[in-house]
């Protein structure tokens, strides 16, 4: 079992409640300034998506989710999601690593070619985590990943898919998140220090052995806005 998940295949709408309720359970919207009933209607318009979304969709695996519910850094900032992010069976808080600034991580953005909107909430698709590109450079893994009408993801769908799914975070199969950048090389990361998940970065042209590249094939930001999966390229 992954995380309490049973078949996300068979019941995407109480796999979108669940995570939900993980948001809630985690305390997120006291951090967002906000209440439990207002974060909830927050996110409301996107469930009709996650069920017509992850109806024809396999069951979540350590390697790959159907769907994942993203908080973007226009609620919470990563200093404030990190810590509430542990490994499968882990009890330690996961971090930011101390090479990112006070807030620099606010300056890392969906690159363009991703059509992320500006909200606070939205849906990200059949999200992999990328182990068949360890040891690759983020820059090669993208091109390959775009080569099949795929995105990378971004530093909040990342965080988002270790909040809820510990499991995907494993030794030796971390993953970049080459959808943020802030204009220069490097690519933000999600690996394992201390027994903790670690958000911290590497450089785009730079391969690493326990390192792959994380992708989904779509996003949607309302019921009605799935979008498309872009033909883009990484600058």
């Amino acid at each position: 079992m992954l995380y309490g998940v049973t078949s996300s295949l068979r019941e995407p709408g109480a796999e979108f409640d669940r995570q939900v309720q993980n948001l809630l359970g985690r305390g997120y919207p006291e951090l967002a300034g906000t209440t439990a009933d207002e974060f909830e209607r927050l996110v409301a318009p996107l469930r009709p998506a996650a069920i017509a979304g992850g109806a024809a969709m396999d069951s979540p695996t350590p390697a790959r989710v159907p769907f994942v519910l993203v908080v973007t850094k226009n609620l919470l900032t990563a200093d404030q999601m990190m810590p509430l992010t542990t490994l499968a069976g882990g009890r330690t808080p996961g971090v930011v690593d101390r090479n990112f600034s006070d807030g620099e991580l606010s300056r890392f953005n969906p690159i363009k070619e991703l059509g992320v909107s500006e909200g606070k909430a939205y849906l990200v698709f059949d999200i992999d985590r990328g182990e068949e590109f360890l040891n690759v450079t983020p820059n090669d893994a993208v091109a390959a990943i775009t080569a099949r009408q795929r995105t990378p993801l971004t530093w909040e769908e990342g965080v988002a898919l270790v909040t809820q799914f510990p499991a995907s975070l494993e030794k030796n199969k971390c993953f970049s998140l080459a959808g943020s950048r802030c204009g220069d090389r490097r690519v933000p990361a999600l690996w394992i220090s201390q027994r903790a998940p670690k958000l911290g970065w590497c450089w785009a042209g730079n391969p690493h052995t326990w390192l792959g590249t994380a992708s989904s094939s779509r996003r949607s930001h309302t019921a009605a806005d799935p979008t498309p999966p872009p033909i883009m390229k990484l600058g």
